[in-house]
């Protein structure tokens, strides 16, 4: 028997919950993985497209303007258009719409004849990046069990960071091609292909998506699905179930607004202010590191280099960073991750002035800051998801990741671009960032873990 306060939603996640983790639950994770590892591909391919095509493009400092913020500013664009619509439409379909847009465009940048062309192929395929990218963790965070959520986003967060390591070893080897800036592209434009398809087939309908559009047979069909497919491990659910006072008809959806009122706007910024501490580290590294080697008075081939040692080490420290904030919680893990990037960061800022030794020293810094800030986002990107209830979901972790995006990956770059050249200032200010994010999830967070429905109710009860 189901007691009155428990809603439809809290039993259907509780049976989402009890369902044993299984084959079909890693095929789920590794198909979002492998959307994640496109996407990141795409996304980071602005860094080396800067340095490659500089040459045969001729590319002017404004046209490396552009191609360092337009492309994530329409990437925000398409995230805020995504947010008012993830709650309304499916998620798997907003998911669909941006994987096909972003590989589609990227797959054109080898036509691209000149600088103009080439940025307006990276607009475009900034608009699919921001339907696509944000749709991942909230499809996650309701299909995987509470306990296999870290799994889940320790997975993702190495492909993604496997897209990061991979892209400019690539560069690397496409130094001294004039031609490299179109080979570059090609790996993520080809899985145009292949992506949209696993999407369509392997990613089911999120049940708790029907059960807010007021099918509830729907949404039971949907759970039974995952059982048989998880291998029928736990009892099939039926509509009874959910409770005997279940509205039949579409629930509306709160306002847009609901994000900013009482009991839910704290925890909306937090979730925030979090993405922008370690987002302003990933953007700096993946889209500015090898200009600002390069202006810094490295060679092209080294600037690559190192970029990929950087993030080669974020994907055991991801790996650390799903198993600890299990252990530990969500607010101490994001801590850890980003105070102990300090040292990395000091290290990098202080190779340029080591002679010999000035590669060592950067590698090591590179190591200990790919181990800890750029592996921070198994945590907080689900950290963001849990801050908000069912029927805000889809909205604010798309609003929450655009306007982070919006901060560190806009904003933060166009001004970090104008001082690429002076080690101070560059590596200093990105010290001063993440030092100060370092420490928001414990003077003004609180802790997430467990079931989904039942966060932020707990929290206006406690405000």
């Amino acid at each position: 028997m189901i007691a009155p306060t428990q809603s439809a939603a809290y039993v259907l996640g509780k049976k989402l919950d009890s369902i044993p983790f299984s084959a079909y639950h890693l095929l789920l994770i590794v198909v979002l993985g492998t959307v994640g590892f496109v996407e990141g591909y795409d996304l980071a391919l602005g860094g080396s497209l800067i340095v490659l095509a500089k040459g045969p493009l001729g590319l002017t400092g404004e046209d490396i303007r552009w191609l360092v913020a337009g492309p994530t500013f329409l990437v925000v664009i398409g995230g805020f258009t995504a947010s008012a619509l993830s709650d309304r439409l499916s998620r798997k379909f907003i998911m669909q719409i941006g994987v096909i847009v972003s590989t589609l465009f990227t797959l054109m940048i080898p036509l691209a004849q000149s600088a103009e062309q080439l940025i307006v192929l990276r607009l475009i395929t900034g608009i699919g990046m921001g339907f696509a990218i944000p749709a991942a963790f909230p499809i996650a965070a309701e299909l995987m069990p509470a306990q296999h959520r870290r799994t889940y986003g320790a997975i993702y967060e190495v492909m993604l960071a496997s897209a990061f390591t991979v892209l400019p070893f690539v560069a690397f080897l496409l130094t001294d091609n004039p031609q490299g800036f179109r080979l570059i592209a090609l790996p993520g434009g080809l899985a145009l292909g292949v992506v949209p398809l696993l999407v369509h087939y392997a990613i089911p309908e999120s049940p708790r998506w029907f059960l807010r559009r007021g099918q509830p047979q729907a949404a039971v069909n949907a759970v039974n699905l995952m059982i048989r497919r998880c291998g029928d491990r736990v009892p099939a659910m039926t509509v009874g179930q959910l409770g005997p006072n279940l509205s039949l008809g579409r629930e509306e959806l709160p306002p847009f607004m609901a994000l900013f009122r009482d009991g839910q706007l704290r925890w909306t910024v937090v979730g925030i202010l979090c993405s922008v501490s370690a987002s302003s580290a990933y953007y700096t590294c993946a889209i500015l590191l090898p200009k600002a080697l390069v202006d810094q008075g490295g060679a092209v081939a080294l600037s690559f280099g190192l970029a990929s040692v950087l993030f080669m080490a974020s994907i055991p420290g991801k790996l650390f960073t799903g198993y600890l904030m299990e252990i530990i919680g969500r607010r101490w893990t994001m801590t850890y991750s980003l105070a102990g990037s300090l040292p990395g960061i000091a290290l990098m800022a202080s190779a340029h002035w080591m002679g010999g030794l000035a590669p060592v020293v950067f590698i090591a810094g590179a190591l200990i800051t790919g181990f800890t800030v750029l592996a921070a986002f198994p945590c907080t990107r689900v950290y963001l998801s849990e801050q908000f209830p069912t029927a805000l979901r889809g909205r604010g972790h798309f609003f929450g990741e655009s306007t982070a995006r919006l901060l560190a990956g806009v904003l933060f770059p166009l001004f970090m671009e104008r001082h690429t050249a002076s080690p101070v200032v560059f590596f200093g200010t990105l010290l001063c960032v993440v030092g100060i994010g370092a420490f928001l999830p414990l003077l003004i967070g609180r802790e997430t873990v467990g079931h989904l429905e039942t966060v932020t109710e707990g929290a206006r009860a406690a405000a």
